[in-house]
Order: C-alpha cells, then sequence, then structure tokens
C-alpha cells in the first residue's frame, strides 16, 4: 500500500494539471478568462498580503484574521453547490469503475485540490494573516502548523460538501442552483460593503473584537487565533485551538470519505424508477399536497399550474427568488447604513408585481396547449384571473411582511398602515397593468443561458412592457395616493388605518378591471402571443 499511495498522488496532480491545460485548449475565449482571473486574483491576493504585512504589531490585526479565516472556511463549503462544474476532479462518480480504495482515493483528491487558482489565493491570504499576528519564535512555528491546517480544512471542506451532494451537484436540479450565484454574490457584497463602512468609521478593527471572540473556537479560525495566543505566551491554549482545527479536519476527511464509499458502492438514485402517484378507487389519481387546497375545476388547475412553474421553472423560480430576496434586503441594508425608511416597502410591491409581467412568457411553446382551452373573451378572463389569483397568494403576504419589518427596522410605525394599504393598492395596480402587458407585448423566455431572460431581438419589447406597465400603474394609483396625503394632513394617526381596508379593497377593484379589459383583448390575439412566446 505504501508504495501505490505516492503514485496514485502524482498521478492525481497530473490529471489536475492535464484538466487544466486541455480545457485552456478548448477555445481562446475560456483562455482568456483564465489569464484574466489570474491576473486579477495574484493582484486581490496581492494587495490583501500588503494590507495584511501592514497590520503587524497592530492592538486589533487578530479582530481581523480570525473572522476572515471563518469567512474564507464558509466560502470554500458553499462554492461547490453554487459552480459544481468548476473543478471536473470534484466529481467522484467518475471514479466509480477504477479499482480504487477511498482512503487513498481521499489523499489523491485533496492532494489535486491544492493546485488552482483558489488554493493559491487562500494560501497567500493565510500566509499574510500569520504574519500580521506572529511575533516570536514560537508563534512562527505555530504559524507553520495553523497555515498547513487551515488551508487543508478548507479544502477538505470542500471536498466533502460536493462529495455529500454529487447527486444533486450533476442532475438538473444541481445546474439550477448556479441561476442563484449571482444573486448570492450581490447580497452578500452589499453586506461586505457594509462591514467595510462600519469599520472606516470609530472603532476600526476594535469592532471586530465581538465577532473575532465568537470565532476563535470555530475551525480554522482557532488556527489563526493560535498564532496570535502562542505570540502572547499562552502555549496551552495555542496548542488545544491547534489541537482542535486538526480533530475537524479529522472529522471532516472521515465523513469525506465515508461520503466516497457511499458514492462508489450505492446506486444513483437516478436509475430507479418513480413510484406511480396514488389512484382512487376509480382508477384517478388523487390530488395531493397542494392541489387539495385550491378550488376544483379550471380555476384550480391554473392555479396549481402557475405555482409549479415558481417551483420547478429554473427561470421562473430565479426570478421570484431574486425579488423576494432583493425586496428584504434593500431595506435591510439602507436601515443599517443609517438611511431606513418605511417607503422603502413600495419597492419590494414593485419588484414583487413585476414578476406578474409576460405570463405566457413562461409557457413558451407549451402555450398552444392554453391556446386549446380559450374559446372566448370568458375562457381567457377565466385564465387571467386565476394566474392572477395564484400569484397573490405569495404576492400580498410578502408585501405585509416586508411592510411590518421596514417599520420595524425604521421605527416609524405611524405611517404603516398608510404604506401597507399604498402596497396593497400598487399590488393590484401591476396585476392590472401586467395582464394588458403579457397581453400586447409578450416575449420569450430562452431555455439556455442562466442570465437570458429575453429571446434575441425582443428586448425593446421586454423594456416597452415594463416602462409602460410600471408608468400606468403609478397613475392608477392616484386615488389612493390623494386619500392617503389627505389623512396624513389630517393629523390623526387613527384615520390612516383607514387606509388599510381603502388599499386593499382598490387593489382588487383596479385588479379586476384590468384583468376584464385584457380578456378580449387576450381572446383576439391567441396567435400572436403563441408566435410570440415560442421564438429562441
Amino acid at each position: 500500500m505504501s508504495t501505490t499511495a505516492p503514485s496514485l498522488l502524482g498521478t492525481f496532480a497530473r490529471l489536475k494539471l492535464s484538466l487544466l491545460r486541455n480545457g485552456l485548449r478548448q477555445s481562446s475565449g475560456r483562455k482568456a478568462v483564465y489569464v484574466t482571473s489570474l491576473v486579477l486574483t495574484a493582484l486581490f491576493a496581492v494587495l490583501q498580503l500588503i494590507g495584511l504585512i501592514a497590520l503587524r504589531g497592530h492592538d486589533h490585526a487578530a479582530a481581523l484574521t480570525v473572522p476572515l479565516a471563518a469567512l474564507l472556511a464558509f466560502g470554500w463549503a458553499i462554492v461547490p453547490l453554487f459552480f459544481p462544474g468548476g473543478d471536473e476532479t470534484m466529481d467522484p462518480s467518475k471514479l466509480v469503475m477504477l479499482p480504487l480504495r477511498p482512503t487513498p482515493l481521499v489523499a489523491a483528491l485533496l492532494t489535486a485540490s491544492l493546485i488552482g487558482i483558489g488554493p493559491a489565493f487562500t494560501l497567500i491570504i493565510f500566509l499574510g494573516s500569520v504574519i500580521a499576528t506572529a511575533h516570536g519564535a514560537a508563534a512562527a512555528v505555530a504559524g507553520v502548523f495553523a497555515t498547513a491546517l487551515a488551508l487543508l480544512l478548507c479544502l477538505a471542506l470542500a471536498r466533502a460538501v460536493a462529495t455529500a451532494n454529487v447527486r444533486l451537484l450533476t442532475s438538473r436540479k444541481g445546474r439550477e442552483m448556479a441561476l442563484l450565484s449571482g444573486l448570492v454574490i450581490a447580497v452578500g457584497l452589499q453586506f461586505v460593503n457594509l462591514g467595510m463602512t462600519k469599520l472606516n468609521t470609530a472603532g476600526g478593527l476594535a469592532r471586530l473584537e465581538p465577532a473575532a471572540e465568537a470565532l476563535r473556537w470555530v475551525p480554522p479560525a482557532s488556527a489563526l487565533d493560535a498564532v496570535r495566543a502562542a505570540g502572547e505566551g499562552s502555549y496551552g491554549l495555542a496548542v488545544a485551538e491547534l489541537a482542535l482545527t486538526a480533530a475537524v479536519l479529522a472529522a471532516v476527511l472521515w465523513w469525506w470519505q465515508r461520503g466516497l464509499a457511499k458514492v462508489m458502492t450505492s446506486a444513483d438514485a437516478s436509475t430507479v424508477g418513480a413510484a406511480e402517484p396514488p389512484r382512487t378507487k376509480g382508477g384517478t389519481h388523487k390530488d395531493t399536497g397542494l392541489a387539495r387546497l385550491l378550488p376544483a375545476g379550471r380555476t384550480g388547475a391554473v392555479m396549481l399550474r402557475s405555482l409549479r412553474y415558481i417551483g420547478r421553472d429554473p427561470k421562473t423560480r430565479m426570478a421570484w427568488a431574486s425579488a423576494l430576496l432583493v425586496g428584504i434586503v434593500v431595506p435591510a441594508v439602507n436601515t443599517a447604513q443609517g438611511n431606513g425608511s418605511i417607503y422603502f416597502a413600495f419597492f419590494a410591491a414593485t419588484m414583487i408585481g413585476m414578476q406578474t409581467y409576460n405570463q405566457f412568457g413562461q409557457d413558451g411553446s407549451a402555450f398552444w396547449m392554453v391556446l386549446q382551452t380559450i374559446a372566448s373573451p370568458r375562457d381567457a378572463y377565466a385564465e387571467l384571473r386565476s394566474r392572477a389569483l395564484a400569484l397573490s397568494l405569495l404576492a400580498v403576504p410578502y408585501v405585509t411582511l416586508v411592510v411590518f419589518a421596514a417599520a420595524a427596522l425604521s421605527g416609524n410605525w405611524r405611517d404603516m398602515p398608510m404604506v401597507w394599504g399604498l402596497c396593497l393598492a400598487l399590488v393590484g395596480a401591476l396585476f392590472a397593468t401586467s395582464a394588458s402587458m403579457s397581453v400586447r407585448y409578450p416575449y420569450s423566455i430562452p431555455q439556455e443561458g442562466a442570465f437570458k431572460n429575453v429571446a434575441p431581438g425582443q428586448a425593446g419589447i421586454a423594456w416597452m412592457s415594463v416602462l409602460l406597465g410600471a408608468l400606468a400603474s403609478a397613475a392608477l394609483c392616484a386615488p389612493v395616493v390623494g386619500m392617503a396625503v389627505w389623512l396624513h394632513m389630517a393629523g390623526s394617526p387613527g384615520l390612516l388605518w383607514l387606509l388599510v381596508p381603502a388599499g386593499g379593497a382598490y387593489g382588487l377593484l383596479i385588479a379586476w378591471a384590468g384583468l376584464r379589459f385584457a380578456a378580449p383583448r387576450a381572446a383576439g390575439r391567441l396567435p400572436e402571443i403563441l408566435a410570440a412566446v415560442s421564438k429562441g
């Protein structure tokens, strides 16, 4: 066994290099992206290294390096979930036919993990962190062990997570998770920007001391804190923190080994036939779950179809997830920056209302099946109404939640009833205009491309739909806005509560009128709608 392990290590290291080299040979564009990423990452790593070295001797340097190590480990843990195709060697299911045992395979794959831009960047950050906090020979020795343990733990954690979720990551649902990567990165950058703003205010790195204190016993942050402890003469604490990191590394490696053994010896669940849905005595399929809660007939069927689009279609799910998350994050981030206002709830209401535009685009070429069920304006009205009812099940509770959250964050409970009523009216107005915009300006949503939501040549149609719909919705809310201004100027907070039922009733009324207006036009434009949503 001792003679095969080194050769296996070298084989997998050469395999990683070959995959890298062959990948760059596929196209000049891929090579340009890789070189650009390498240059930008190297530049950023050098700047970070210089900054960490400049912190040497600072009283609160460890307050930065400890949370930084925890943040890097968290990043390594979630990267495989959002970029499962980033490293071919992360898929152990491709090795199941080879006569390899899990234990030497773990060592070989861990060795291959050391090759790449990410590991090099992480190593530089850990080295800079050690330089910033190491004072004395004992701290330097502890820094060597800390750097090695922290780096190996990050890599092993990424591999273990990828192995535990390999069936998911290589499936269609796993690839859909990559659609969320841009959203997660954007939201994460907002919080990083918020953190940097806080650090630039009075207190500086001292503000990170509570976070560092909480993370000192969380590997690999504990390994970096061991360097500080050794430099201050707390050798027992340093040894304990290094030992904790080593123990967690051993546990992660054991988890990874167990995952490899399971992947290499168990059958893929995708090859096993799914169980047939339960049937009633008459032989028909029995409704389960959400279908039981919806109305019977056409209304319930259309509502269930619309909700399933949100839950199963990658593009629709991504759009709704983005709207829901951004609608909450924007008020929260602005409040944290000292610019909080309850009126940010209007942004959330607009975001969620915009998801009702282009209702037929998500059907794509399958819209011809919907077309077969529409023979009159009455049928078109039933179709549009059912879609609006389904989306309102998400929109109304969400808007209510955001209004209360914005009021709590800003402390402005006085204007909460007014904003709540106006948001309900705005959602109804958006539902009203979205029906007409979906009929007048339909466009296709291409299936290929994670971030392509409009087919080539239809971008102008999409922008026209959103622009005209937003302006019309704002104009339709004028009566409720006028009532809100009048009640607000009356100076009695109790009167503002009248806007909640008034806004809700007005939203229902204007949504009903909008659906009635759009229904006959939808019935007369069915061939044009089908042609538009079937492009791309």
